[in-house]
């Protein structure tokens, strides 16, 4: 047979449950998945959507804690904080949605990876009817709140409002990237972690129809990929707890 005339062999794909946890665990979960696809223990891509209880503060991996007001929103219990395995400034995780993606074999550049990810971002929204495009903004190192600028790795409305910011971890040539699609972030407490208003609202649909896009949107980024659901272990629930304290601030 003809090389090019062989089919494309299905490649295998993994979906998690959608989840609702402590930052922690979260965190520990993404980064296991991540190491899952390292050592071959799951092939293919992996995909999941999670949500925050309560209201969150996750910083990038190298981030600096030199927020003292942060620690005292703490103490006040109007939020908790996280580390993230990823790299990028505080992101306020409280009543949006969540998304994370392990691409195994990914491609080296960061641009290429980021601009096929934004792609498949951008496609799900423009068939929501909220078209959405890549930031112009240079990437700074420092940056304290990563809605605070918008990159080629973020997506903007027509506006320019930040809506979607997305962090990449990298590890033995496979990616982690996860980000926060923003919906309605609660003003007053945003206005007390960063000293600034957020991205005013907009006619985002539900959770469940966003995540239903996402789904639809990512077969054109691997249409030969079959998607199978899969569920955690009690052996690997326990695993991740004994690995969530890497992720304590």
């Amino acid at each position: 047979m003809n090389a090019s005339c062989r089919p494309t062999p299905t490649l295998p794909g993994w979906r998690l449950p959608e989840m609702h946890l402590e930052g922690t665990l979260q965190m520990a979960l993404d980064a296991w998945l991540l190491d899952q696809c390292v050592t071959g223990r799951m092939t293919g891509p992996i995909l999941r959507f999670y949500t925050w209880p309560g209201a969150w503060l996750s910083l990038g991996h190298h981030q600096r804690v030199s927020d003292d007001h942060w620690l005292t929103l703490e103490q006040q219990g109007q939020l908790k904080r996280v580390r993230r395995p990823s790299g990028g400034g505080a992101v306020l995780h409280a009543t949006g949605l969540t998304y994370a993606l392990v691409w195994p074999d990914a491609p080296r550049g960061r641009r290429e990876a980021y601009g096929r990810t934004t792609e498949w971002l951008m496609g799900a929204f423009e068939h929501l009817g909220l078209p959405l495009h890549p930031g112009q903004e240079t990437a700074m190192g420092g940056q304290t709140n990563c809605f605070g600028s918008a990159t080629r790795a973020d997506l903007v409305d027509a506006s320019g409002h930040k809506r979607i910011g997305s962090a990449q971890f990298w590890r033995r040539g496979h990616l982690l990237q996860h980000g926060e699609i923003l919906l309605t972030p609660p003003a007053e407490l945003w206005r007390s972690v960063f000293g600034s208003s957020p991205s005013p609202p907009w006619a985002a649909p539900a959770r469940s129809r966003i995540i239903q896009a996402l789904e639809e949107s990512i077969q054109e980024l691997w249409p030969h990929c079959r998607w199978a659901m899969r569920d955690l272990s009690t052996e690997e629930w326990q695993e991740l707890e004994q690995r969530r304290s890497l992720y304590d601030l």
